[in-house]
């Protein structure tokens, strides 16, 4: 098996090692939010540009670069460079030094081995395939990142995508992939329900809307259970409930807000039409009047078949022992919207180093072990190498 790439990787980082390391803290310790991220980008161009690679920008934050022949279809890796709004707790000595902002997902692993790996290939001889790395904003909210840089031309000659996520729940050299749904997709919902106030010794002369909010949070979970196949993992859960100040006095307005998370992208893509139905049967005996506000998120992650055979075997090309098979998460990616259009895979990347607690995503005390960052590199890197040796990663089923 050819595995050029990936042996002259090894050397590279071997060489690279405290650069590679100095950009990943300097990323975690200057952390932006979504739609913010000037400095990192900046960062990132500075770096690529020094290494002669020709970065374009996309508006406003985030950009792409292309790097070997350009006469063929591109493979493309993705990496999202924002960070979340958490105050770190970490105690790394590269902690964020903005209160309130930490890369607690880890894009500023991402990021890094996106960087070092377009850093490697520009001086490589061995890329027979034309690459484009993607920097992109703006992930952890939803309304940006992957839809605003598709409509800038970010899969414009792709062929196929692939991506890592940290996970701070496996060990770093273990590689998790799955076939198909990796994450799952998220929508918020956020009902006004609006009555006739009155004395609560008159309940009669009023319209409840107290009541019709208790309907609405009791039942409508319940009811939507029923609708929808219990495989799909499809749950609702409400958060937020408002309404009224004082006991004795029915309000004339109150609101609910959740969210409705399944892993089923066909249920997710009927999901909209089939709630307000199911809201309207439940508040049509309450004579209440309401309002919908629908915010669709991001449709699972769906892996493709042949995409994901190919990371699998990537993978071992690294080592035989390190991938493991995980499960579908819960959680959403907004990595799902490129394979919309091209086929490609997501992997599940270890950065737990096996000593302390595991940890968790989104918390303020999540770490990942830098170790992760050359199993990453050399990760895409083979990814391209069995690229290179199959010559395509094809899938008739694009939606």
């Amino acid at each position: 098996m050819n595995n050029a790439l990936l042996q002259e990787a090894q050397h590279w980082i071997t060489e690279h090692h405290d650069e590679i390391i100095g950009w990943r803290r300097h990323i975690h310790k200057y952390p932006e939010l979504s739609h913010k991220e000037f400095a990192t980008t900046d960062f990132i161009e500075e770096i690529l540009k020094h290494n002669g690679l020709h970065p374009v920008r996309f508006t406003p934050t985030g950009l792409y670069v292309d790097i070997g022949p350009e006469d063929k279809p591109r493979v493309a890796f993705r990496a999202d460079i924002d960070a979340l709004p958490i105050n770190e707790q970490s105690a790394e000595p590269f902690s964020s030094v903005k209160p309130g902002v930490m890369h607690a997902c880890g894009h500023d692993i991402h990021t890094t081995i996106a960087l070092a790996l377009a850093c490697f290939l520009a001086q490589t001889t061995q890329l027979e395939t034309g690459v484009r790395i993607i920097f992109q904003p703006a992930e952890e909210v939803m309304d940006g990142g992957a839809p605003e840089v598709i409509a800038q031309g970010a899969l414009r000659n792709v062929a196929a995508i692939f991506a890592v996520h940290a996970e701070p729940k496996i060990a770093v050299g273990q590689v998790g992939v799955r076939e198909g749904a990796i994450t799952s997709a998220g929508d918020v919902v956020e009902i006004t329900v609006k009555g006739a106030g009155g004395h609560s010794a008159r309940p009669h002369l009023t319209t409840d809307v107290v009541y019709a909010l208790a309907k609405l949070v009791t039942e409508l979970p319940g009811l939507l259970s029923r609708r929808v196949d219990p495989r799909s993992a499809t749950v609702m859960v409400f958060g937020t409930i408002n309404a009224g100040y004082a006991p004795n006095a029915i309000p004339e307005h109150g609101s609910v807000a959740g969210t409705i998370r399944t892993g089923d992208i066909d249920v997710w893509r009927e999901m909209e039409p089939l709630l307000r139905q199911l809201i309207d049967q439940v508040l049509a005996p309450t004579g209440c009047e309401y309002d919908i506000v629908y915010t669709k998120g991001v449709p699972p992650v769906v892996n493709d078949d042949c995409a994901t055979s190919l990371l699998r075997q990537a993978a071992r090309a690294l080592d035989p022992a390190s991938v493991i098979t995980v499960a579908q998460s819960t959680g959403g990616e907004d990595f799902s919207w490129y394979l919309e259009h091209v086929p490609g895979s997501m992997a599940r990347l270890g950065c737990w180093d096996t000593i302390g607690e595991v940890g968790d995503l989104h918390q303020a005390d999540m770490r990942a072990d830098e170790g992760s960052l050359a199993v990453g590199i050399r990760l895409f890197a083979a990814v391209l190498d069995q690229y290179q040796m199959r010559g395509h990663v094809h899938s008739d089923d694009r939606r």
